[in-house]
Parts: structure tokens; C-alpha cells; sequence
């Protein structure tokens, strides 16, 4: 993969949350979990592909990584994605190197930075001016990160994932659109789902 230092984030096209999205989801094609966080992120997710190895973050921010990193652990042979929105891992930076040290090989995490605290009324975010996150990630330890530098470089960066033998991050600069769709706010339900789609509970 592409190290920080030669993708630069200023270097990197404007992309679309939605559009990203959706060609994650068409890409897999072994029941992969994907676990949205709060927000726009998991709005998209909800209508790229509702899968019942979805999980939406509800509530909380920051906690798309931790929570994938556990899924990661509990079934190594799954591959484990998670998006995450730039302000919601600025929340929760210490994950990064937590996984950097557990090294899961089948996580692979995908930063969704506007600069903007969108939910909230478009504060802008330390991402905006001063913090690049795929910089902070290869200090953390996680060499395996880069910017997708397009949509092309992005579906590649995916693909390169799926077979990599170390935990991936990648960075992408996404426009301020809102989320496509809404998720459903049923917290038992979207638990129930995820835990019959990765197969550790049987449906009654």
C-alpha cells in the first residue's frame, strides 16, 4: 500500500460519502461484517446494502473501530470492515493504537473525513486545518494506511485489503452531502440482526 508520506490528503479528490459506500458493499462477497459509526456514515451504509452483516453505530461516537477491532478478534476468518467519520475518530484516536498492537489481519478501517462536525452543524473538525489521520495512523503503528487518492485508487486500496496480512487503514476526503437514507433507531434489533448475520445466535 501506499505509505502516508507519498498521498498527500491535499492531494486527494473531494468524493462522495454514498457513492463509497456503495462500492464497498459491491465488492463483497463473503458475508464481510461492515460496521458503520454514528451519523451520515451509517445513514449511507443503511442504503448502499442492508445486510444482516451490518452493524450501525448508534449514539456514540468514535466507536466503529474499537467495536469492529472486537468482531475482527472474535472471528479472524471473517473479514471485518469499519467506516468511520473523521470527527467520530478524533473521539477515540488511542484505537489506533490498540490495533496496531493486536495487529488484526482481516480489519480493514475507512476514514470518512469532510472536516466537519456534519451532524452537528458543520463545526470543523482538527482534520480540517492541522491533524492528517492517515499520518496520525502510521505513528500509531499502522504502517498498511494511505489516502485513496480517487474513486479508482479506492476500490483498489479495498481489494489490496482483502488479502493483506495486516490490519488497513484508509484515509478518503468525502464532500459535506447528508447521508442518503436513515437508519432504523432499534438498538435490539440492529444487535439481534448483526449477531444472526455473523452466526453466533440462531434465529427461534
Amino acid at each position: 500500500m501506499t505509505s502516508a508520506t507519498s498521498t498527500s490528503v491535499r492531494n486527494t479528490k473531494v468524493m462522495n460519502r454514498f457513492d463509497l459506500t456503495s462500492r464497498l458493499i459491491g465488492r463483497l462477497k463473503n458475508e464481510e461484517a461492515v460496521i458503520g459509526g454514528i451519523g451520515n456514515t451509517n445513514f449511507d451504509l443503511w442504503a448502499a446494502g442492508h445486510r444482516p452483516q451490518n452493524f450501525y453505530m448508534l449514539g456514540s461516537m468514535g466507536l466503529a473501530f474499537p467495536i469492529a477491532l472486537g468482531v475482527a478478534l472474535a472471528q479472524p476468518q471473517r473479514r471485518v470492515f469499519a467506516l468511520e467519520g473523521d470527527g467520530s475518530l478524533l473521539m477515540q484516536l488511542g484505537s489506533l493504537s490498540t490495533i496496531a498492537a493486536l495487529k488484526p489481519k482481516n480489519l480493514t478501517m475507512v476514514v470518512m473525513d469532510n472536516g466537519v462536525y456534519q451532524i452537528t452543524g458543520a463545526q470543523p473538525t482538527p482534520a480540517a486545518a492541522v491533524s492528517d489521520l492517515v499520518a496520525i495512523a502510521v505513528g500509531c503503528g499502522l504502517s498498511n494506511s494511505a489516502w485513496a487518492a480517487d474513486e479508482e485508487d479506492f476500490e483498489r486500496l479495498i481489494d489490496q485489503s482483502m488479502s493483506t496480512s495486516s490490519p488497513t487503514l484508509i484515509g478518503v476526503r468525502i464532500d459535506d452531502k447528508p447521508g442518503v437514507g436513515t437508519t432504523r433507531r432499534d438498538p435490539v434489533q440492529i444487535r439481534e440482526r448483526f449477531m444472526l448475520g455473523l452466526g453466533v445466535r440462531q434465529a427461534l
